[in-house]
Protein backbone atom coordinates (compact mmCIF):
# COMPACT_ATOMS: atom_id res chain seq x y z
CA UNK A 1 0.00 0.00 0.00
CA UNK A 2 1.43 3.39 -1.01
CA UNK A 3 1.58 6.19 1.55
CA UNK A 4 -0.71 9.17 1.11
CA UNK A 5 0.65 12.68 0.55
CA UNK A 6 0.10 13.82 4.19
CA UNK A 7 1.83 10.64 5.45
CA UNK A 8 4.80 11.22 3.15
CA UNK A 9 5.03 14.82 4.39
CA UNK A 10 4.86 13.67 8.02
CA UNK A 11 7.56 11.03 7.45
CA UNK A 12 9.73 13.56 5.66
CA UNK A 13 9.29 16.07 8.49
CA UNK A 14 10.18 13.43 11.08
CA UNK A 15 13.33 12.43 9.17
CA UNK A 16 14.29 16.09 8.82
CA UNK A 17 13.92 16.74 12.54
CA UNK A 18 15.84 13.55 13.39
CA UNK A 19 18.63 14.52 10.98
CA UNK A 20 18.75 18.04 12.44
CA UNK A 21 18.83 16.64 15.99
CA UNK A 22 21.72 14.27 15.23
CA UNK A 23 23.58 17.04 13.41
CA UNK A 24 23.09 19.44 16.33
CA UNK A 25 24.22 16.82 18.86
CA UNK A 26 27.40 16.07 16.91
CA UNK A 27 28.11 19.79 16.43
CA UNK A 28 27.78 20.46 20.16
CA UNK A 29 29.50 17.37 21.55
CA UNK A 30 32.02 16.32 18.92
CA UNK A 31 34.89 18.33 20.44
CA UNK A 32 34.08 17.02 23.93
CA UNK A 33 33.98 13.40 22.73
CA UNK A 34 37.21 13.88 20.81
CA UNK A 35 38.99 15.23 23.89
CA UNK A 36 37.77 12.31 26.00
CA UNK A 37 39.09 9.82 23.42
CA UNK A 38 42.41 11.71 23.32
CA UNK A 39 42.57 11.64 27.14
CA UNK A 40 41.96 7.88 27.07
CA UNK A 41 44.80 7.31 24.61
CA UNK A 42 47.29 9.62 26.31
CA UNK A 43 46.65 8.30 29.83
CA UNK A 44 46.89 4.70 28.62
CA UNK A 45 50.30 5.48 27.18
CA UNK A 46 51.49 7.60 30.12
CA UNK A 47 50.35 5.15 32.86
CA UNK A 48 50.23 8.03 35.37
CA UNK A 49 48.29 7.10 38.52
CA UNK A 50 47.23 10.74 39.09
CA UNK A 51 45.45 10.86 35.71
CA UNK A 52 43.50 7.60 35.21
CA UNK A 53 41.81 6.85 31.85
CA UNK A 54 38.15 7.88 31.44
CA UNK A 55 37.08 4.22 31.26
CA UNK A 56 38.56 3.66 34.73
CA UNK A 57 36.85 6.84 36.01
CA UNK A 58 33.50 5.65 34.63
CA UNK A 59 33.94 2.30 36.36
CA UNK A 60 34.69 4.05 39.67
CA UNK A 61 31.73 6.41 39.14
CA UNK A 62 29.36 3.48 38.71
CA UNK A 63 30.50 2.05 42.03
CA UNK A 64 30.43 5.37 43.90
CA UNK A 65 27.38 7.18 42.58
CA UNK A 66 24.90 4.30 42.68
CA UNK A 67 25.58 3.05 46.17
CA UNK A 68 24.95 4.32 49.69
CA UNK A 69 26.94 7.40 48.68
CA UNK A 70 23.88 8.68 46.82
CA UNK A 71 21.97 9.18 50.08
CA UNK A 72 25.01 9.89 52.25
CA UNK A 73 26.80 12.45 50.08
CA UNK A 74 25.03 13.39 46.82
CA UNK A 75 21.56 14.19 48.15
CA UNK A 76 22.81 16.30 51.11
CA UNK A 77 25.06 18.35 48.80
CA UNK A 78 22.34 18.99 46.23
CA UNK A 79 19.85 19.87 48.96
CA UNK A 80 22.20 22.38 50.60
CA UNK A 81 23.16 23.96 47.29
CA UNK A 82 19.59 24.37 46.05
CA UNK A 83 18.34 25.43 49.49
CA UNK A 84 21.01 28.12 49.87
CA UNK A 85 20.50 29.30 46.30
CA UNK A 86 16.70 29.55 46.70
CA UNK A 87 17.07 31.55 49.92
CA UNK A 88 19.48 33.87 48.10
CA UNK A 89 16.96 34.22 45.24
CA UNK A 90 14.16 35.24 47.60
CA UNK A 91 16.36 37.69 49.52
CA UNK A 92 18.09 39.08 46.42
CA UNK A 93 14.97 39.66 44.33
CA UNK A 94 13.00 41.05 47.26
CA UNK A 95 15.71 43.46 48.40
CA UNK A 96 16.60 44.32 44.80
CA UNK A 97 13.04 45.32 43.90
CA UNK A 98 12.68 47.35 47.11
CA UNK A 99 15.97 49.19 46.63
CA UNK A 100 15.50 49.61 42.90
CA UNK A 101 12.18 51.40 43.42
CA UNK A 102 13.56 53.91 45.93
CA UNK A 103 15.40 57.05 44.87
CA UNK A 104 18.01 57.06 47.63
CA UNK A 105 18.11 53.45 48.86
CA UNK A 106 21.25 52.51 46.94
CA UNK A 107 22.94 55.76 48.05
CA UNK A 108 23.05 54.28 51.56
CA UNK A 109 23.26 50.56 50.80
CA UNK A 110 25.41 50.72 47.64
CA UNK A 111 28.79 51.13 49.39
CA UNK A 112 27.94 48.29 51.79
CA UNK A 113 27.07 45.98 48.89
CA UNK A 114 30.21 46.99 46.96
CA UNK A 115 32.32 46.19 50.02
CA UNK A 116 30.51 42.89 50.65
CA UNK A 117 30.76 41.59 47.10
CA UNK A 118 34.48 42.45 47.01
CA UNK A 119 35.16 39.85 49.72
CA UNK A 120 35.79 36.40 48.20
CA UNK A 121 33.11 34.20 49.81
CA UNK A 122 35.47 31.22 50.45
CA UNK A 123 37.51 33.43 52.80
CA UNK A 124 34.44 33.84 55.03
CA UNK A 125 33.88 30.09 55.37
CA UNK A 126 36.12 29.94 58.51
CA UNK A 127 34.13 32.86 59.99
CA UNK A 128 30.84 31.06 59.38
CA UNK A 129 32.45 27.92 60.81
CA UNK A 130 33.08 29.77 64.09
CA UNK A 131 29.58 31.28 64.09
CA UNK A 132 27.54 28.20 63.14
CA UNK A 133 29.90 25.29 63.82
CA UNK A 134 30.51 22.32 61.54
CA UNK A 135 27.33 21.42 59.70
CA UNK A 136 24.63 22.68 57.35
CA UNK A 137 24.43 26.12 59.02
CA UNK A 138 27.95 27.07 58.00
CA UNK A 139 27.52 25.66 54.50
CA UNK A 140 24.20 27.41 53.90
CA UNK A 141 25.57 30.74 55.17
CA UNK A 142 28.56 30.49 52.82
CA UNK A 143 26.36 29.68 49.80
CA UNK A 144 23.81 32.41 50.58
CA UNK A 145 26.49 35.08 51.05
CA UNK A 146 28.17 34.28 47.75
CA UNK A 147 24.99 33.84 45.70
CA UNK A 148 23.16 36.88 47.09
CA UNK A 149 25.08 39.76 45.50
CA UNK A 150 24.77 38.81 41.79
CA UNK A 151 21.00 38.41 42.17
CA UNK A 152 20.57 41.55 44.27
CA UNK A 153 22.63 43.89 42.09
CA UNK A 154 21.19 42.57 38.82
CA UNK A 155 17.67 42.98 40.18
CA UNK A 156 18.36 46.58 41.25
CA UNK A 157 19.79 47.33 37.82
CA UNK A 158 16.86 45.68 36.06
CA UNK A 159 14.23 47.48 38.13
CA UNK A 160 15.90 50.83 37.54
CA UNK A 161 16.02 50.28 33.77
CA UNK A 162 12.24 50.02 33.31
CA UNK A 163 11.20 51.98 30.22
CA UNK A 164 10.07 55.52 31.08
CA UNK A 165 7.11 55.18 28.69
CA UNK A 166 5.80 52.24 30.72
CA UNK A 167 6.22 54.24 33.93
CA UNK A 168 4.27 57.20 32.53
CA UNK A 169 1.59 54.92 31.08
CA UNK A 170 1.06 53.14 34.40
CA UNK A 171 0.86 56.45 36.24
CA UNK A 172 -1.65 57.86 33.77
CA UNK A 173 -3.89 54.83 34.29
CA UNK A 174 -3.34 54.99 38.08
CA UNK A 175 -2.42 51.31 38.20
CA UNK A 176 -2.43 49.77 41.70
CA UNK A 177 1.05 49.30 43.14
CA UNK A 178 0.94 45.48 43.25
CA UNK A 179 -0.14 45.29 39.58
CA UNK A 180 2.58 47.75 38.67
CA UNK A 181 5.23 45.61 40.36
CA UNK A 182 3.97 42.22 39.14
CA UNK A 183 2.89 43.11 35.60
CA UNK A 184 5.33 45.87 34.61
CA UNK A 185 8.43 46.07 36.81
CA UNK A 186 9.25 42.37 37.27
CA UNK A 187 8.67 41.39 33.59
CA UNK A 188 10.80 44.33 32.43
CA UNK A 189 13.58 43.46 34.89
CA UNK A 190 13.41 39.69 34.37
CA UNK A 191 16.21 39.43 31.70
CA UNK A 192 18.73 40.97 34.12
CA UNK A 193 17.31 38.99 37.04
CA UNK A 194 17.84 35.74 35.12
CA UNK A 195 21.40 36.80 34.29
CA UNK A 196 22.02 37.11 38.03
CA UNK A 197 20.34 33.77 38.70
CA UNK A 198 22.59 31.94 36.24
CA UNK A 199 25.72 33.50 37.70
CA UNK A 200 24.67 32.81 41.28
CA UNK A 201 23.81 29.17 40.48
CA UNK A 202 27.38 28.44 39.37
CA UNK A 203 28.72 30.32 42.43
CA UNK A 204 26.47 28.20 44.68
CA UNK A 205 27.97 25.02 43.21
CA UNK A 206 31.52 26.25 43.85
CA UNK A 207 30.76 27.33 47.41
CA UNK A 208 28.99 24.06 48.15
CA UNK A 209 32.21 22.19 47.40
CA UNK A 210 34.43 24.70 49.23
CA UNK A 211 32.30 24.63 52.39
CA UNK A 212 32.28 20.81 52.37
CA UNK A 213 36.06 20.71 52.02
CA UNK A 214 36.48 22.86 55.14
CA UNK A 215 33.88 21.67 57.59
CA UNK A 216 31.56 18.76 56.84
CA UNK A 217 30.96 15.11 57.64
CA UNK A 218 29.18 14.38 54.37
CA UNK A 219 28.67 15.78 50.90
CA UNK A 220 30.39 15.58 47.51
CA UNK A 221 33.25 17.87 48.59
CA UNK A 222 33.85 15.76 51.69
CA UNK A 223 33.83 12.52 49.61
CA UNK A 224 36.14 14.08 47.02
CA UNK A 225 38.61 15.11 49.70
CA UNK A 226 38.42 11.67 51.34
CA UNK A 227 39.21 9.97 48.01
CA UNK A 228 42.23 12.24 47.59
CA UNK A 229 43.52 11.50 51.08
CA UNK A 230 43.45 7.72 50.54
CA UNK A 231 44.98 8.09 47.03
CA UNK A 232 41.83 6.81 45.31
CA UNK A 233 42.39 8.92 42.20
CA UNK A 234 39.74 7.25 39.98
CA UNK A 235 37.24 7.95 42.78
CA UNK A 236 38.45 11.54 43.11
CA UNK A 237 38.00 12.13 39.37
CA UNK A 238 34.57 10.45 39.51
CA UNK A 239 33.39 13.05 42.05
CA UNK A 240 34.83 15.85 39.91
CA UNK A 241 32.96 14.50 36.87
CA UNK A 242 29.76 14.36 38.93
CA UNK A 243 30.16 18.06 39.80
CA UNK A 244 30.46 18.84 36.09
CA UNK A 245 27.34 16.82 35.28
CA UNK A 246 25.34 18.48 38.08
CA UNK A 247 26.47 21.96 37.05
CA UNK A 248 25.58 21.30 33.41
CA UNK A 249 22.19 19.85 34.37
CA UNK A 250 21.19 22.69 36.67
CA UNK A 251 22.30 25.32 34.16
CA UNK A 252 20.36 23.60 31.35
CA UNK A 253 17.23 23.42 33.50
CA UNK A 254 17.50 27.10 34.42
CA UNK A 255 18.01 28.06 30.76
CA UNK A 256 14.88 26.10 29.84
CA UNK A 257 12.89 28.00 32.47
CA UNK A 258 14.37 31.29 31.25
CA UNK A 259 13.45 30.54 27.63
CA UNK A 260 9.88 29.81 28.64
CA UNK A 261 9.51 32.83 30.95
CA UNK A 262 11.13 35.28 28.50
CA UNK A 263 9.45 33.89 25.38
CA UNK A 264 7.55 37.18 25.05
CA UNK A 265 10.76 39.05 24.20
CA UNK A 266 11.20 39.62 20.42
CA UNK A 267 14.92 38.73 20.52
CA UNK A 268 14.21 35.56 22.53
CA UNK A 269 11.41 34.51 20.17
CA UNK A 270 13.79 34.92 17.24
CA UNK A 271 16.41 32.75 18.98
CA UNK A 272 13.81 30.07 19.66
CA UNK A 273 12.70 30.18 16.02
CA UNK A 274 16.31 29.75 14.88
CA UNK A 275 16.71 26.79 17.22
CA UNK A 276 13.45 25.30 16.11
CA UNK A 277 11.94 25.77 19.63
Amino acid sequence: MTATLPERKANGGLRGRTRAGVSGFLRNWLLFIGLVVLWELVTRLAQDKFFPPPTEIIRAAGQLWFSENFADHILPSVGRMLGGWLIAVVLGVGLGVALGRTRTGMDYAGPLFSFGRSIPPPTLAPVFLVLFGIGPGMQLATIIFGALFPILLNTVDGVRSVDAVKVDTARSFRSPRRYWLLLVVLPAASPKIFAGLRLSLSISMILMVVSELIGAFDGIGYALNSSRQIFDFPGMWAWIVLLGILGYGFNTALLAVERRVLRWQPSRAQQDANLGG
